[in-house]
């Protein structure tokens, strides 16, 4: 049997509570250094690149998080500057995702926005 005295107990017992200690600030350290990955593409998509990953998001969302991934990574290590939507459109189908993005063409005349085909109904008559 190991006798100890109080002064050996009360020491043993500050270096678990500060290693404790340590460890809980090491935790919180990482936690508050994750970088927000929303924010770091928003610095980089411009005009509709929300639209196509967002459309890319809910039509294939394992894939899509692997893209965010590595788009952050070059994103933060100088690599890519801005993206627009055309890129993000091209660069998700080249890596094999056939996203389906919904598109509409309208015309602009007399002062009313008409869809295409309203436009070729018209024209029909």
């Amino acid at each position: 049997m190991i006798i100890m005295s109080d002064k050996e107990l009360k020491a043993i017992r500050q270096r678990k509570i500060a290693k404790l200690q340590k460890k809980r600030n090491l935790e919180k350290q990482k936690t508050n250094s994750k970088i927000d990955t929303n924010e770091i593409l928003n610095r980089s998509f411009v005009g509709r690149a929300w639209e196509v990953f967002k459309t890319s998001t809910a039509q294939f969302p394992q894939e899509t998080l692997k893209i965010k991934k590595l788009l952050v990574k070059l994103i933060l290590e100088g690599k890519i500057g801005q993206i627009d939507g055309e890129q993000l459109f091209a660069l998700i189908r080249q890596l094999g995702l056939p996203i389906k993005l919904n598109t509409s063409i309208n015309y602009l005349g007399k002062g009313k926005t008409k869809s295409i085909s309203e436009k070729f109904k018209e024209s029909m008559k």
